[in-house]
């Protein structure tokens, strides 16, 4: 699986906001702000504050999308196939 913050991005430019007004708001560093901007892992502090600066859901700022492999693997195996 991997996570996305797309839905996080594009809801700073429906806000007209830039990452270093969030950082500001939201009191995150910039290396946490790096982290997303490479959908790496970050702490669930960080997206507390997002979510709490922004007055949104943790679903709001991000998604988990699953490997096409697992996902595909877990299909043949629900749907009685052989393994």
């Amino acid at each position: 699986m991997s996570i996305s913050y797309k839905k996080l991005w594009k809801l700073l430019i429906d806000r007209d906001m830039k990452k270093k007004d969030l950082c500001a708001l939201a009191g995150i560093s910039h290396s946490s702000m790096a982290k997303l901007g490479k959908n790496e892992n970050i702490t669930t502090d960080v997206l507390e504050r997002i979510c709490l600066a922004l007055h949104c859901d943790i679903g709001d700022i991000m998604e988990i999308i699953p490997d096409s492999d697992k996902a595909d693997l877990n299909n043949n195996h629900y749907s009685g196939q052989a393994d």
